[in-house]
């Protein structure tokens, strides 16, 4: 049985394929989560609105598609909706810059949900490169 390894705050755990994938569920359903009470504080402005529709869109996508990809029914099939998950968290990385940058929200109020999404993709990145394409 393969075992991966997911490190949880600077402790390495293996895990089976179908723990880790349990885990991994869970960990991007909670970042959208995150993503959502975030929206929610955002002012009612149109740039900060725009900005906060577009990282929920792809917060919520990285959840949503991680789920479908653990439903392929091919090794392709997996690495292709890897690689959907991991430009969507891309993506949600680069909202969250933008609220930042932009002034928007301050930068200490996201440091830590920069940090879990930088992780999100670090670790995608890994199991995109990992995965066979046949």
């Amino acid at each position: 049985m393969e075992v991966r390894k997911l490190k949880i705050e600077m402790e390495e755990i293996r895990l089976s394929n179908y723990a880790f994938a349990e885990q991994f569920k869970r960990r991007t359903k909670s970042f959208a989560l995150r993503v959502i009470k975030l929206f929610r504080a955002l002012p009612s402005t149109a740039d900060a609105q725009i900005l906060g529709k577009q990282l929920l869109r792809a917060a919520t996508s990285v959840a949503a598609n991680y789920r479908a990809a653990c439903r392929s029914r091919s090794k392709a099939e997996f690495s292709a909706k890897i690689g959907v998950v991991l430009e969507e968290a891309d993506e949600a990385q680069f909202w969250l810059e933008m609220l930042e940058e932009s002034e928007i929200v301050a930068a200490n109020r996201l440091i830590e949900i920069k940090k879990e999404v930088a992780e999100l993709t670090a670790i995608l990145t890994t199991i995109k490169k990992n995965a066979p394409k046949k």
